[in-house]
Protein backbone atom coordinates (compact mmCIF):
# COMPACT_ATOMS: atom_id res chain seq x y z
CA UNK A 1 0.00 0.00 0.00
CA UNK A 2 2.75 2.46 1.00
CA UNK A 3 4.83 1.52 -2.05
CA UNK A 4 1.96 2.26 -4.38
CA UNK A 5 1.38 5.59 -2.64
CA UNK A 6 5.08 6.40 -2.99
CA UNK A 7 4.98 5.70 -6.74
CA UNK A 8 1.80 7.69 -7.31
CA UNK A 9 1.39 10.56 -4.84
CA UNK A 10 -1.64 11.79 -6.74
CA UNK A 11 -3.91 8.80 -6.05
CA UNK A 12 -5.61 10.76 -3.30
CA UNK A 13 -8.91 12.53 -2.75
CA UNK A 14 -8.76 16.29 -3.19
CA UNK A 15 -11.47 18.88 -2.61
CA UNK A 16 -10.54 21.41 -5.30
CA UNK A 17 -8.25 21.99 -8.24
CA UNK A 18 -6.38 24.65 -6.23
CA UNK A 19 -5.64 22.05 -3.58
CA UNK A 20 -4.45 19.64 -6.29
CA UNK A 21 -2.20 22.34 -7.85
CA UNK A 22 -0.58 22.77 -4.40
CA UNK A 23 -0.05 19.00 -4.12
CA UNK A 24 1.70 18.86 -7.55
CA UNK A 25 3.80 21.88 -6.53
CA UNK A 26 4.89 20.17 -3.30
CA UNK A 27 5.77 16.93 -5.10
CA UNK A 28 7.72 18.58 -7.96
CA UNK A 29 9.04 21.53 -5.91
CA UNK A 30 8.03 24.18 -8.45
CA UNK A 31 5.12 26.58 -9.17
CA UNK A 32 2.14 24.98 -10.97
CA UNK A 33 -0.80 26.30 -13.02
CA UNK A 34 -3.73 24.26 -14.37
CA UNK A 35 -5.65 25.59 -17.40
CA UNK A 36 -8.64 24.40 -19.41
CA UNK A 37 -8.34 23.61 -23.14
CA UNK A 38 -8.89 27.30 -23.98
CA UNK A 39 -6.10 28.50 -21.66
CA UNK A 40 -8.43 29.85 -18.99
CA UNK A 41 -6.88 29.54 -15.55
CA UNK A 42 -8.55 26.85 -13.42
CA UNK A 43 -6.07 26.66 -10.52
CA UNK A 44 -2.57 27.64 -9.43
CA UNK A 45 -0.27 26.67 -6.58
CA UNK A 46 -0.18 29.24 -3.80
CA UNK A 47 2.61 27.99 -1.53
CA UNK A 48 5.40 29.20 -3.80
CA UNK A 49 6.23 32.86 -4.40
CA UNK A 50 8.71 32.12 -7.21
CA UNK A 51 7.16 32.99 -10.56
CA UNK A 52 7.59 34.89 -13.86
CA UNK A 53 5.67 37.75 -15.58
CA UNK A 54 3.63 35.41 -17.85
CA UNK A 55 2.36 33.46 -14.81
CA UNK A 56 1.54 36.68 -12.91
CA UNK A 57 -0.48 38.00 -15.92
CA UNK A 58 -2.29 34.65 -16.19
CA UNK A 59 -3.26 34.69 -12.52
CA UNK A 60 -4.40 38.33 -12.58
CA UNK A 61 -6.37 37.99 -15.83
CA UNK A 62 -7.58 34.44 -15.05
CA UNK A 63 -6.36 33.36 -18.49
CA UNK A 64 -3.14 33.17 -20.47
CA UNK A 65 -2.43 36.50 -22.26
CA UNK A 66 -3.15 36.37 -26.00
CA UNK A 67 0.42 37.40 -26.93
CA UNK A 68 1.75 34.39 -24.97
CA UNK A 69 -0.72 32.00 -26.69
CA UNK A 70 0.22 33.40 -30.13
CA UNK A 71 3.94 32.94 -29.43
CA UNK A 72 3.43 29.39 -28.14
CA UNK A 73 1.59 28.56 -31.38
CA UNK A 74 4.31 30.15 -33.54
CA UNK A 75 7.18 28.25 -31.94
CA UNK A 76 5.26 24.96 -31.92
CA UNK A 77 4.52 24.31 -28.23
CA UNK A 78 0.71 24.28 -28.43
CA UNK A 79 0.56 22.24 -31.69
CA UNK A 80 2.84 19.68 -29.98
CA UNK A 81 0.67 19.62 -26.82
CA UNK A 82 -2.38 18.87 -28.97
CA UNK A 83 -0.68 15.78 -30.41
CA UNK A 84 1.00 14.07 -27.44
CA UNK A 85 0.37 13.13 -23.81
CA UNK A 86 4.09 13.39 -23.03
CA UNK A 87 5.49 16.39 -21.10
CA UNK A 88 7.06 19.07 -23.33
CA UNK A 89 9.93 21.33 -22.29
CA UNK A 90 9.40 25.02 -23.17
CA UNK A 91 12.46 27.27 -23.32
CA UNK A 92 12.26 30.79 -21.90
CA UNK A 93 10.96 33.63 -24.09
CA UNK A 94 12.00 36.80 -22.30
CA UNK A 95 10.23 39.15 -24.72
CA UNK A 96 6.85 37.80 -23.50
CA UNK A 97 7.92 37.26 -19.87
CA UNK A 98 7.95 33.47 -20.12
CA UNK A 99 10.56 31.55 -18.11
CA UNK A 100 11.65 27.93 -18.59
CA UNK A 101 8.78 25.55 -17.94
CA UNK A 102 7.39 22.09 -18.71
CA UNK A 103 3.86 21.58 -20.01
CA UNK A 104 1.65 18.51 -20.31
CA UNK A 105 -1.81 18.03 -21.83
CA UNK A 106 -4.64 16.49 -19.82
CA UNK A 107 -6.38 13.95 -22.09
CA UNK A 108 -9.64 12.04 -21.89
CA UNK A 109 -9.54 9.48 -24.72
CA UNK A 110 -8.76 11.56 -27.85
CA UNK A 111 -9.70 14.99 -26.46
CA UNK A 112 -7.51 17.54 -24.67
CA UNK A 113 -9.32 18.83 -21.57
CA UNK A 114 -6.59 21.16 -20.34
CA UNK A 115 -2.93 21.65 -19.46
CA UNK A 116 -0.58 21.58 -16.46
CA UNK A 117 2.37 24.01 -16.50
CA UNK A 118 5.35 23.60 -14.18
CA UNK A 119 7.81 26.51 -13.98
CA UNK A 120 11.48 25.54 -13.72
CA UNK A 121 12.82 28.39 -11.58
CA UNK A 122 15.48 26.92 -9.28
CA UNK A 123 15.45 23.38 -10.65
CA UNK A 124 15.25 21.48 -13.92
CA UNK A 125 12.64 18.73 -13.98
CA UNK A 126 14.10 15.23 -14.36
CA UNK A 127 12.77 12.16 -16.19
CA UNK A 128 11.36 11.00 -12.83
CA UNK A 129 9.55 14.37 -12.50
CA UNK A 130 8.18 13.90 -16.04
CA UNK A 131 6.71 10.54 -14.97
CA UNK A 132 5.14 12.20 -11.93
CA UNK A 133 3.70 14.96 -14.14
CA UNK A 134 2.06 12.31 -16.34
CA UNK A 135 0.50 10.74 -13.22
CA UNK A 136 -0.79 14.17 -12.14
CA UNK A 137 -2.39 14.75 -15.57
CA UNK A 138 -4.09 11.35 -15.35
CA UNK A 139 -5.33 11.99 -11.79
CA UNK A 140 -6.93 15.34 -12.59
CA UNK A 141 -8.74 14.43 -15.84
CA UNK A 142 -12.05 13.40 -14.22
CA UNK A 143 -12.27 16.70 -12.34
CA UNK A 144 -11.80 18.58 -15.62
CA UNK A 145 -14.37 16.36 -17.32
CA UNK A 146 -16.95 17.34 -14.67
CA UNK A 147 -16.18 21.02 -15.29
CA UNK A 148 -16.50 20.50 -19.05
CA UNK A 149 -19.89 18.78 -18.68
CA UNK A 150 -21.22 21.75 -16.68
CA UNK A 151 -19.74 24.15 -19.25
CA UNK A 152 -21.35 22.23 -22.16
CA UNK A 153 -24.78 22.46 -20.52
CA UNK A 154 -24.34 26.21 -20.12
CA UNK A 155 -23.29 26.52 -23.77
CA UNK A 156 -26.40 24.61 -24.89
CA UNK A 157 -28.56 27.07 -22.93
CA UNK A 158 -26.71 30.06 -24.39
CA UNK A 159 -27.09 28.74 -27.96
CA UNK A 160 -30.83 28.21 -27.50
CA UNK A 161 -31.11 31.78 -26.16
CA UNK A 162 -29.09 33.12 -29.11
CA UNK A 163 -31.35 31.43 -31.68
CA UNK A 164 -34.41 32.91 -29.99
CA UNK A 165 -32.81 36.35 -30.38
CA UNK A 166 -31.76 35.76 -34.01
CA UNK A 167 -35.22 34.55 -35.02
CA UNK A 168 -37.10 37.25 -33.10
CA UNK A 169 -38.75 34.81 -30.67
CA UNK A 170 -37.57 36.91 -27.72
CA UNK A 171 -38.71 40.52 -27.94
CA UNK A 172 -39.25 41.86 -24.43
CA UNK A 173 -36.25 43.85 -23.26
CA UNK A 174 -36.58 42.83 -19.60
CA UNK A 175 -36.87 39.14 -20.51
CA UNK A 176 -33.76 39.37 -22.72
CA UNK A 177 -31.78 41.02 -19.90
CA UNK A 178 -32.90 38.27 -17.47
CA UNK A 179 -31.64 35.59 -19.90
CA UNK A 180 -28.26 37.35 -20.19
CA UNK A 181 -27.99 37.56 -16.41
CA UNK A 182 -28.97 33.89 -15.95
CA UNK A 183 -26.04 32.99 -18.23
CA UNK A 184 -23.79 35.35 -16.23
CA UNK A 185 -23.26 37.57 -19.28
CA UNK A 186 -23.23 41.34 -18.81
CA UNK A 187 -25.77 42.72 -21.34
CA UNK A 188 -23.83 44.89 -23.84
CA UNK A 189 -24.65 48.57 -24.36
CA UNK A 190 -23.93 48.07 -28.08
CA UNK A 191 -23.34 45.04 -30.30
CA UNK A 192 -23.03 43.64 -33.83
CA UNK A 193 -23.89 40.25 -35.34
CA UNK A 194 -21.11 38.46 -37.24
CA UNK A 195 -21.50 35.62 -39.75
CA UNK A 196 -18.47 33.67 -40.96
CA UNK A 197 -19.40 31.53 -43.98
CA UNK A 198 -17.24 28.43 -44.52
CA UNK A 199 -16.94 26.50 -47.80
CA UNK A 200 -18.56 23.37 -46.32
CA UNK A 201 -20.55 22.33 -43.27
CA UNK A 202 -18.50 22.78 -40.12
CA UNK A 203 -17.32 19.46 -38.62
CA UNK A 204 -17.10 18.62 -34.90
CA UNK A 205 -13.30 18.91 -35.06
CA UNK A 206 -13.58 22.34 -36.70
CA UNK A 207 -16.12 23.37 -34.03
CA UNK A 208 -13.48 22.70 -31.36
CA UNK A 209 -10.88 24.68 -33.31
CA UNK A 210 -13.30 27.61 -33.77
CA UNK A 211 -14.29 27.52 -30.10
CA UNK A 212 -10.62 27.60 -29.09
CA UNK A 213 -9.95 30.66 -31.29
CA UNK A 214 -13.02 32.51 -30.00
CA UNK A 215 -12.21 31.84 -26.36
CA UNK A 216 -8.56 32.83 -26.66
CA UNK A 217 -9.28 36.07 -28.58
CA UNK A 218 -9.06 38.83 -25.97
CA UNK A 219 -9.27 41.97 -28.11
CA UNK A 220 -12.95 41.43 -28.97
CA UNK A 221 -15.59 40.26 -26.47
CA UNK A 222 -17.79 37.49 -27.91
CA UNK A 223 -21.06 37.24 -25.98
CA UNK A 224 -22.89 34.42 -27.78
CA UNK A 225 -22.06 32.03 -30.61
CA UNK A 226 -23.70 29.24 -32.57
CA UNK A 227 -23.13 27.19 -35.72
CA UNK A 228 -25.65 26.69 -38.51
CA UNK A 229 -24.38 24.19 -41.13
CA UNK A 230 -21.53 26.10 -42.81
CA UNK A 231 -21.99 29.34 -40.88
CA UNK A 232 -20.52 30.52 -37.59
CA UNK A 233 -22.75 33.22 -36.06
CA UNK A 234 -21.53 35.52 -33.28
CA UNK A 235 -22.92 38.27 -31.09
CA UNK A 236 -19.99 40.59 -30.34
CA UNK A 237 -19.77 43.51 -27.96
CA UNK A 238 -19.12 46.84 -29.70
CA UNK A 239 -19.21 49.11 -26.64
CA UNK A 240 -16.12 50.76 -25.13
CA UNK A 241 -14.28 50.58 -28.49
CA UNK A 242 -12.86 53.82 -29.92
CA UNK A 243 -13.13 52.89 -33.64
CA UNK A 244 -15.67 50.02 -33.67
CA UNK A 245 -15.86 49.46 -37.47
CA UNK A 246 -12.08 49.37 -37.73
CA UNK A 247 -11.86 47.02 -34.74
CA UNK A 248 -14.55 44.70 -36.13
CA UNK A 249 -12.71 44.56 -39.49
CA UNK A 250 -9.50 43.69 -37.63
CA UNK A 251 -11.28 40.91 -35.72
CA UNK A 252 -12.61 39.44 -39.01
CA UNK A 253 -9.20 39.53 -40.71
CA UNK A 254 -7.37 38.17 -37.66
CA UNK A 255 -9.84 35.27 -37.32
CA UNK A 256 -9.28 34.31 -40.98
CA UNK A 257 -5.50 34.57 -40.58
CA UNK A 258 -5.44 32.30 -37.52
CA UNK A 259 -7.84 29.73 -39.03
CA UNK A 260 -5.48 29.52 -42.01
CA UNK A 261 -2.16 29.58 -40.10
CA UNK A 262 -3.16 27.15 -37.35
CA UNK A 263 -5.63 24.82 -39.05
CA UNK A 264 -5.05 25.34 -42.79
CA UNK A 265 -8.64 26.53 -43.36
CA UNK A 266 -9.11 28.97 -46.26
CA UNK A 267 -11.96 30.65 -48.17
CA UNK A 268 -13.95 31.75 -45.11
CA UNK A 269 -16.12 34.82 -45.79
CA UNK A 270 -16.78 37.19 -42.85
CA UNK A 271 -19.59 39.75 -42.70
CA UNK A 272 -21.22 41.76 -39.93
CA UNK A 273 -24.24 43.95 -39.27
CA UNK A 274 -24.63 47.59 -38.31
CA UNK A 275 -23.89 48.39 -34.67
CA UNK A 276 -27.02 48.48 -32.48
CA UNK A 277 -27.81 49.32 -28.86
CA UNK A 278 -31.29 47.73 -28.74
CA UNK A 279 -31.49 43.96 -28.01
CA UNK A 280 -34.80 43.78 -29.87
CA UNK A 281 -32.81 44.47 -33.07
CA UNK A 282 -30.56 41.39 -32.85
CA UNK A 283 -32.82 39.64 -35.40
CA UNK A 284 -32.59 42.67 -37.70
CA UNK A 285 -28.80 42.69 -37.31
CA UNK A 286 -28.67 39.00 -38.32
CA UNK A 287 -30.72 39.73 -41.46
CA UNK A 288 -28.33 42.57 -42.33
CA UNK A 289 -25.32 40.25 -42.07
CA UNK A 290 -27.07 37.78 -44.38
CA UNK A 291 -27.76 40.60 -46.88
CA UNK A 292 -24.04 41.44 -46.93
CA UNK A 293 -23.26 37.76 -47.67
CA UNK A 294 -25.79 37.71 -50.51
CA UNK A 295 -24.41 40.92 -52.04
CA UNK A 296 -20.80 39.69 -51.74
CA UNK A 297 -21.71 36.45 -53.54
CA UNK A 298 -23.19 38.42 -56.46
CA UNK A 299 -20.53 41.16 -56.54
CA UNK A 300 -17.32 39.47 -55.32
CA UNK A 301 -14.94 41.92 -57.05
CA UNK A 302 -16.72 45.16 -56.16
CA UNK A 303 -17.29 44.17 -52.51
CA UNK A 304 -13.99 42.33 -51.88
CA UNK A 305 -12.93 44.81 -49.16
CA UNK A 306 -16.42 45.22 -47.64
CA UNK A 307 -17.37 43.20 -44.55
CA UNK A 308 -20.05 45.35 -42.93
CA UNK A 309 -23.62 46.34 -43.75
CA UNK A 310 -22.69 49.92 -42.87
CA UNK A 311 -20.14 50.03 -45.70
CA UNK A 312 -22.39 48.43 -48.35
CA UNK A 313 -23.44 51.90 -49.50
CA UNK A 314 -25.86 51.79 -52.43
CA UNK A 315 -26.04 47.98 -52.31
CA UNK A 316 -28.16 48.32 -49.14
CA UNK A 317 -31.01 49.68 -51.25
CA UNK A 318 -31.26 46.93 -53.87
CA UNK A 319 -34.14 44.93 -52.39
CA UNK A 320 -36.16 48.06 -51.70
CA UNK A 321 -35.64 49.41 -55.23
CA UNK A 322 -36.47 46.05 -56.85
CA UNK A 323 -39.73 45.87 -54.88
CA UNK A 324 -40.62 49.30 -56.23
CA UNK A 325 -39.62 48.36 -59.79
CA UNK A 326 -41.89 45.30 -59.76
CA UNK A 327 -44.87 47.65 -59.51
CA UNK A 328 -43.91 49.62 -62.62
CA UNK A 329 -42.61 48.62 -66.05
CA UNK A 330 -39.36 50.50 -65.62
CA UNK A 331 -36.61 50.40 -68.25
CA UNK A 332 -33.41 52.40 -68.45
CA UNK A 333 -33.57 53.89 -71.96
CA UNK A 334 -29.81 54.49 -72.29
CA UNK A 335 -28.86 50.97 -71.20
CA UNK A 336 -31.47 49.43 -73.49
CA UNK A 337 -30.02 51.31 -76.51
CA UNK A 338 -26.42 50.36 -75.66
CA UNK A 339 -27.34 46.68 -75.09
CA UNK A 340 -29.12 46.53 -78.45
CA UNK A 341 -26.06 48.04 -80.12
CA UNK A 342 -23.77 45.47 -78.41
CA UNK A 343 -25.96 42.57 -79.59
CA UNK A 344 -26.11 43.87 -83.16
CA UNK A 345 -22.38 44.70 -83.49
CA UNK A 346 -20.96 42.05 -81.09
CA UNK A 347 -19.28 44.87 -79.11
CA UNK A 348 -18.81 45.29 -75.35
CA UNK A 349 -19.86 48.88 -74.62
CA UNK A 350 -21.93 47.80 -71.57
CA UNK A 351 -18.82 46.26 -69.96
CA UNK A 352 -16.83 49.41 -70.82
CA UNK A 353 -19.51 51.60 -69.23
CA UNK A 354 -19.63 49.49 -66.04
CA UNK A 355 -15.84 49.49 -65.59
CA UNK A 356 -15.68 53.24 -66.25
CA UNK A 357 -18.34 53.90 -63.59
CA UNK A 358 -16.74 51.40 -61.17
CA UNK A 359 -13.50 53.38 -61.46
CA UNK A 360 -15.29 56.63 -60.60
CA UNK A 361 -14.94 57.95 -64.19
CA UNK A 362 -11.13 57.73 -64.07
CA UNK A 363 -9.94 57.18 -67.66
CA UNK A 364 -6.50 55.77 -66.79
CA UNK A 365 -7.78 53.33 -64.13
CA UNK A 366 -10.63 52.13 -66.37
CA UNK A 367 -8.32 51.70 -69.41
CA UNK A 368 -5.91 49.66 -67.27
CA UNK A 369 -8.74 47.44 -66.00
CA UNK A 370 -10.06 46.91 -69.56
CA UNK A 371 -6.52 46.42 -70.87
CA UNK A 372 -6.97 49.02 -73.64
CA UNK A 373 -5.28 52.31 -74.53
CA UNK A 374 -6.80 55.50 -73.04
CA UNK A 375 -7.58 56.72 -76.61
CA UNK A 376 -9.52 53.50 -77.32
CA UNK A 377 -11.51 54.01 -74.12
CA UNK A 378 -12.25 57.65 -75.03
CA UNK A 379 -13.56 56.50 -78.41
CA UNK A 380 -15.84 53.91 -76.76
CA UNK A 381 -17.16 56.47 -74.28
CA UNK A 382 -17.92 58.82 -77.18
CA UNK A 383 -19.95 56.01 -78.83
CA UNK A 384 -21.80 55.38 -75.53
CA UNK A 385 -22.76 59.08 -75.27
CA UNK A 386 -24.06 59.04 -78.84
CA UNK A 387 -25.94 55.71 -78.75
CA UNK A 388 -27.44 56.00 -75.27
CA UNK A 389 -27.70 59.82 -75.22
CA UNK A 390 -25.58 59.76 -72.07
CA UNK A 391 -24.15 62.89 -70.47
CA UNK A 392 -21.19 61.88 -68.29
CA UNK A 393 -21.13 65.34 -66.73
CA UNK A 394 -24.55 64.72 -65.18
CA UNK A 395 -23.97 62.94 -61.79
CA UNK A 396 -27.67 62.06 -61.54
CA UNK A 397 -27.59 60.17 -64.85
CA UNK A 398 -24.31 58.45 -63.94
CA UNK A 399 -25.74 57.27 -60.58
CA UNK A 400 -28.80 55.79 -62.31
CA UNK A 401 -26.68 54.02 -64.93
CA UNK A 402 -24.44 52.58 -62.20
CA UNK A 403 -27.44 51.50 -60.11
CA UNK A 404 -29.31 49.87 -63.01
CA UNK A 405 -26.19 48.02 -64.18
CA UNK A 406 -25.71 46.59 -60.68
CA UNK A 407 -29.40 45.73 -60.27
CA UNK A 408 -29.32 43.81 -63.56
CA UNK A 409 -26.33 41.82 -62.30
CA UNK A 410 -28.03 41.30 -58.92
CA UNK A 411 -31.04 39.77 -60.71
CA UNK A 412 -28.79 37.70 -62.97
CA UNK A 413 -29.99 39.50 -66.11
Amino acid sequence: MNTKHHHDPFKIAFESLDEFADIISQVLQCPITIEDANHRLLAYSTHDERTDPARISTIIGRRVPEKVINQLWKEGTIPALLKTDEPIRVKSMNDIGLGDRVAISIWKQDEVLGFIWAIEIDKTLTDKDFTLLKKAADAVKNKLLQLQTRKNKKEERSQEFFWKLLTGHLQEKEEIIQHFQALQITPPSSFAVFVFQFQQNITTKEEHEISYLLKTAQRMKILLNTIDCNQLILLVQASHIENPLQELDYFAENFLLKMNDRYGMKNIHPVYSSIYDDFQKIGKAYKEAMVVLSIKEKFPTETKEIFSYQRLGIYQLFEMILENRKMEAYENYALKRIQEYDQKHKSNLIETLEVFLNKDSNINDAAKELNVHANTLNYRLKRITEIGEVNFKDPNQKIMLFLDLKLAKYQGI
